[in-house]
């Protein structure tokens, strides 16, 4: 086999996305035939022996793809220092460590993919791909026309300026309204940033899909497996081609 970059390795092997592999070994967690491994180390699978925090890593293992419905108050990671609950404290044990792709802040909620898959994991988070993510999102006041077509084609923020955007109102209520947002980029905090820039301070969030998956009829706290036709339509649209086993 070719040799490949380590965080591939880590990646393909299901241990966490290619950016978590990067931080896994600069924290030095990683070890490759009994050396602390470094950035950029390129590695045979099938000769060179890997160990993450004193545990074997091989590269065969059942993939999951998990669609989870993220509760408000909890965070996206595996243990908080604060002690607050974390989507772990929802899923049971998985043979394999599953991981979450991206993050929902701490008080939104909705549809959340986790898996054990690095490489899907990795395409979906990258801009290359512009996967779309769409949001059901309550602000307060009514944005007028100009407000709404500023949201659609870009604001500044401390990054840049954001890509562009499909927003709509779907709801008004007093003092509020209900805005139907799909993002192809995820900034931290980017859709609370937006509209703080604009006036109207974002007061909930809810994502409702992730690429061709759907919430639907989900309930906080609730997960599933990803369909076939779901997976099929992901790795599509990822660029992967086609649809790979998964357990």
């Amino acid at each position: 086999m070719a040799d490949i970059r380590l965080q591939k390795f880590l990646a393909q092997a299901g241990v966490a996305s290619r950016r978590g592999a990067e931080e896994m070994i600069l924290q030095g967690r990683v070890d490759v035939n009994g050396q602390k491994a470094e950035i950029g180390l390129r590695i045979d699978p099938e000769k060179d022996q890997v160990h993450l925090d004193g545990k074997p890593i091989s590269s065969q293992q059942n993939l999951v793809y998990i669609a989870f419905y993220k509760p408000r108050g909890c965070i996206t990671s595996a243990r908080d220092p604060q002690g607050r609950k974390t989507v772990f404290d929802y899923l049971p044990e998985f043979e394999s460590r599953i991981f979450p792709v991206g993050r929902l802040d701490y008080d939104a909620e909705g549809l959340l993919l986790l898996t054990n898959d690095g490489e899907l994991s990795n395409r979906l988070l990258h801009p290359r791909y512009g996967i779309s993510k769409i949001y059901s999102v309550k602000v307060k006041g009514r944005p007028d026309a100009k407000t709404l077509e500023r949201l659609r084609s870009g604001v500044d923020l401390e990054e840049g300026t954001t890509s562009t955007a499909g927003v709509e109102i779907i709801e008004e209520l007093p003092g509020a309204v209900w805005l139907r947002i799909v993002l192809h980029q995820g900034w931290n905090r980017q859709i609370k940033r937006m509209g703080e820039a604009v006036g109207h301070a974002v007061l909930k969030i809810k994502r409702v899909a992730y690429g061709p998956v759907r919430l639907g009829s989900m309930k906080p706290g609730e997960h599933r497996p990803l369909r076939s036709d779901e997976l099929k339509r992901i790795f599509e649209q990822a660029g992967m081609g086609k649809e790979q086993d998964h357990k």
